[in-house]
């Protein structure tokens, strides 16, 4: 038994169940910020290559109007 004890040190102690939970929660929590971060990064990429789209369409469509001729008023 003393050479259990001896091995992890005299300023060591057990650690007990409950710090093992909050550990894990801990654990568990960081990585459900870090899953919600990332779905907030690929939303955020979705709305700005949507928005790119969006004022390409209207500057061809801008530029075919001046082709023809067209007035837009």
């Amino acid at each position: 038994m003393t050479m259990l004890t001896h091995a992890r040190g005299s300023s060591q102690r057990p650690i007990s169940s409950s710090e093992r939970q909050d550990a894990a929660g801990a654990d568990a929590a960081e990585a459900r910020l870090a899953k919600i971060k990332r779905f907030g990064i690929c939303a955020l990429t979705l709305l700005l290559a949507g928005g790119a789209l969006t004022g390409i369409v209207a500057l061809r469509t801008i530029a075919v109007f001046h082709s023809l001729n067209m007035s837009i008023h």
